[in-house]
């Protein structure tokens, strides 16, 4: 089989953006592993919707 050097190219790109996402509201990134952190308000507002959508 070739290689597929355009395949490895394109492996290095992320697909995704999620820091710039409208759903993001980030408050604040971790520095050593870039993971995004929502503000306090949006956290509360997720769990209340889980706990409100359990069965």
């Amino acid at each position: 089989m070739a290689d597929n050097k355009s395949k490895e190219r394109c492996m290095a790109r992320p697909i995704e953006k999620h820091d710039t996402a409208a759903w993001a509201n980030v408050e604040k990134m971790k520095p050593g592993s870039k993971v995004t952190i929502p503000s306090e308000s949006h956290v509360r507002d997720a769990k209340d919707y889980v706990d409100a959508n359990q069965k």
